[in-house]
């Protein structure tokens, strides 16, 4: 910290911050209202590392940070992008406040899906979240049309081939109730797969001879979705869980 890299024109801290464009914050510079350790400055390009100076705006200290991490307890008809000219996104969802750091989405979540979706500008965090390579562990509940039983659990054990041909990992399938409807016996299960092909739980299933029907992700790793956290509701990462993500407020080096 305090080396050179870290250092950032004033204007464009406070612009990610939401404080102002460009242009406005080059005004409020000439109107004396930001400054830096104490002082009144008077350049709109002054270089400042954030983590050391103090940065006051209309007298207000300035709580600087770089990174966002956001847990989304994704509803259903909502997509997992950025935008879409279509359907309503998970960033839609979000606050001003949060999107300016604009944020997007760690992976992606069908639309009918619900559960835990991190949303972050941290790019690093994203790359080795779904790096296929880590083998992050993703855990789902679902309802499954069809009566899941021990032979499926120990076929998925081994992997199952989906319709094109591709042999998924290992993953653990664990039956935890099933039910009788007017369609059938529909099966509660929970499920830990270690990779993310294009609708993988849903195709394993189809694989079996099974549909699922209702999709939940309730764990990413060692995130794990707040079971107080409304659907469609969101909030800031705790300093644990950041912890447990390998990350921290601030920057260690």
């Amino acid at each position: 910290m305090g080396t050179t890299a870290k250092k950032q024109r004033i204007d464009k801290i406070l612009g990610n911050l939401g404080y102002g464009t460009r242009s406005e914050l080059k005004r409020a510079v000439k109107q004396g209202r930001i400054r830096v350790d104490g002082q009144t400055i008077k350049d709109s390009g002054l270089q400042v590392d954030p983590y050391q100076s103090e940065i006051e705006f209309d007298g207000q200290r300035v709580e600087y940070r770089e990174f966002i991490y956001i847990m989304l307890n994704k509803p259903q008809g909502v997509i997992s992008a950025t935008e879409d000219r279509r359907d309503r996104t998970v960033i839609d969802l979000l606050d001003d406040d949060s999107r300016i750091f604009e944020p997007f989405p760690v992976g992606r979540l069908d639309k009918d899906t619900e559960g835990l979706l991190l949303l972050t500008n941290d790019g690093q965090l994203a790359h080795e979240l779904l790096s296929p390579r880590k083998h992050v562990p993703k855990t789902y509940i679902a309802d499954v049309l069809g009566d899941v039983n021990e032979q499926d659990v120990q076929r998925f054990k081994e992997g199952v081939t989906l319709d094109d041909g591709y042999r998924t990992m290992p993953a653990a399938l664990e039956i935890t109730g099933s039910s009788q409807t007017p369609d059938g016996t529909v099966s509660q299960i929970q499920l830990t797969i270690s990779e993310g092909k294009f609708h993988q739980v849903k195709r394993m299933f189809e694989a079996v001879g099974k549909k699922v029907i209702y999709l939940k992700r309730i764990s990413m790793g060692a995130l794990e979705l707040d079971p107080g956290l409304p659907l469609g509701h969101y909030r800031e990462l705790t300093a644990i869980e950041l912890e447990l993500l390998g990350r921290s407020e601030e920057p260690t080096a």
